[in-house]
Order: C-alpha cells, then structure tokens, then sequence
C-alpha cells in the first residue's frame, strides 16, 4: 500500500534547510559579479579618458575607439601598465594645418602601455600600426589622379593632356628612411606623351611623401597599393604618445584613474 501524503510529506527535509544554501550561492554570485561589474566601469573609464586624450593630442574629428585587452583590468591600472590595448583613429590630419597627406585610418596595437610620472606623455614598450592613406589623399597630395596599379607595390596615375587625350603612367611605391613613401620606376603604359610631359611627370614621382603626426617611435616598414588605397605597415619600440605643448599625453589623458607608472 502507498503511504498517505502526510507520511511522505513528513519525511521531506524541512525547507528551512535550504535557505542556508541559497545563501551560499547568492554570496558566491556576489563575490563573482561584484568585482566583474567594477572591473568592467574601470575598463570604459580607461578607454574612454583614452580616447579622449589621443583625440585631443592628434586633432582627430572624433575619438578613436579604443579597447583594452587583458582581465582583469583594474590589477594593471594598480600596477600602472596597460598590458595591450587597440586604438583605431580616422581622419588624422597630416600636421594642425592639414598638411599634404592625411591618414584615413590608424590602427594601432599597443603593449605595456603607462604614462610618464610627469602625466605629460604616454610610453608604449612596443607597438604595431596599419595605416590607409587613400587614393584621393594621395591624389591632391602629387596633383595627380592615382589609383591601383596592376602589382601590390605599384600605383598608377592618369593624366589629362591639353589636346583632351589621357595617357597613364605607372610608378613602384617603396620605403624610404624618415616615414617617406617613394614613388621609382615611372613610365608610360597607356598613350603618348611629349618628352616635356615626362620630364614634369618625372620630377613629380620623385619627392617623396613623408607620413606626418604619427606617435614618435613608429617606423614605416611596408606599403601596399589596395583597392581602397595605400596600406602602410609600421612598428616600434618605445612608442611615445604627446600633445605639441607637452602639457598632457597623447594616448593616455594624465588621470590619477589610469595607474601610476
């Protein structure tokens, strides 16, 4: 025979005992989501003084998005060292008066990043960079219409000649020291053009093009002609980020929030 619900029901623990167990395990959520939640309202403050100081420091129109790796994040602001952090810019002016060729986008990766006891600049023990300078920057830059060549390291140019006719012309994009681009190797592959006309042509592919307001320490090692422009590959070691004035850092605003270095 089955026993009455009262028998059974009788010896069920009473639900009292439980209530110690869920004690437990709300504390144990506690001391989980806790220092998360902190850790993570530490992370967007970091970023975004970030952003705000290297906004200011390179005269971008908006500010970078920035992101800070590595959990968790408030033992590297205790220790004063950003472990890895990634900041993408766009729009950065070639100097304060719009020099000749601007960057369209910087994307940088950062490591050991911490700011100087002075709060005036930031330090970064090494960096990577990628830089898109397009064609319409480059464009205005040597006064011609530039666009893709026909191999990664050759970019090519059309020109309007008085008599109404185009011809194009092709030159090598290659590294020179100091962050310059050259641009070797011109000659014509479509049209005829006047000795004149080369020797013009000529004295324009010649000077080179020097990457202006990138961070101290960056060193231009690669550049390759793409669809949408020119990808230029840069690293470093002890990557410097300032303003002009040296009155605040460039990648990290001087806040007692970001760490002592």
């Amino acid at each position: 025979m089955y026993e009455p619900y009262e028998s059974w029901d009788a010896h069920r623990p009473p639900r009292s005992n439980r209530r110690p167990i869920v004690i437990a395990v709300g504390a144990l959520l506690a001391l989980i989501l806790v220092p998360l939640t902190v850790d993570r309202f530490a992370t967007a403050q970091v970023e975004s003084r970030t952003a705000k100081a290297f906004q200011e420091g390179i005269h971008t129109p908006s500010a970078p998005e920035v992101h800070v790796r590595g959990f968790p994040v408030l033992t590297q602001l205790a220790a004063g060292t950003l472990r890895h952090v990634d900041i993408t810019a766009h729009d950065i002016p070639a100097s304060d008066n719009a020099g000749p060729l601007p960057v369209s986008e910087l994307s940088l990766r950062l490591t050991e990043l911490r700011k100087s006891d002075d709060d005036t600049e930031a330090l970064a023990r090494s960096a990577e960079a990628t830089a898109l300078l397009s064609y319409p920057d480059l464009s205005a830059a040597l006064g011609l219409e530039i666009s893709r060549g026909s191999r990664p390291d050759q970019v090519r140019a059309s020109v309007p000649l008085p008599t109404g006719d185009d011809i194009t012309v092709a030159a090598t994009v290659s590294v020179l020291s100091g962050n310059r681009i050259a641009f070797k190797d011109f000659e014509v592959t479509g049209g005829l053009l006047p000795e004149v006309g080369r020797l013009a042509l000529g004295k324009v592919f010649e000077r080179p093009i020097q990457l202006r307001n990138i961070p101290q320490g960056l060193h231009l090692r690669s550049v390759t002609s793409t669809e949408s422009g020119l990808i230029a590959r840069l690293s470093g070691e002890s990557v410097t980020f300032r303003s002009e004035d040296g009155s605040r850092g460039d990648s990290v605003e001087g806040d007692s929030s970001y760490g002592n270095a």
